[in-house]
């Protein structure tokens, strides 16, 4: 069971976080496409569509941290300081996005942002992705494992 989970887990993660990684780097820049030319409509259709990866998608990443902690229950680790760090992390890139990247990105699809916003929104994408990265490798790495992986 414990490797279904983990298989589970990991597979939620490569399709849950993945997209709103990628959506959520991509959107500023195609933010500035659209501030610069209001009339484009595929530069505003491209703005509308990463903003619903993101949301869509950040909705079924909820996913990953609850398989998550039924295959660290399953393998006994709930307590190690690698789990711990990553669970922190892990809450702190959903932060991220709920209250620094997602409201942004609806300012500036609701025509109420600059090019100004669109800095500041990668500076938080980029934050996000951060995260996101380190608790990757915490949990490639795992400090302080007996498996040897």
């Amino acid at each position: 069971m414990t490797k279904f989970l983990l298989a589970l887990h990991v597979l939620a993660a490569i399709v849950a976080i993945g997209p709103v990684t990628v959506a959520a780097s991509m959107f500023p820049p195609a933010a500035r496409r659209a501030l610069d030319a209001p009339d484009d409509v595929r530069a505003t259709g491209t703005v509308q569509l990463l903003h619903r990866i993101c949301r869509v998608y950040a909705g079924v990443g909820i996913a990953v941290p609850v398989l998550g902690f039924a295959t660290a229950s399953a393998m006994g680790v709930m307590g190690d300081a690698w789990l711990i760090v990553s669970t922190g992390l892990t809450v702190l890139a959903a932060i991220v996005l709920v209250v620094l990247v997602l409201p942004r990105q609806e300012v500036l699809l609701e025509g109420g942002g600059t090019r100004e916003t669109t800095v500041r929104l990668g500076m938080f994408t980029g934050v996000f992705n951060l995260l996101w990265a380190t608790v990757t490798v915490l949990m490639i790495v795992r400090p302080g494992s007996t498996t040897g992986a």
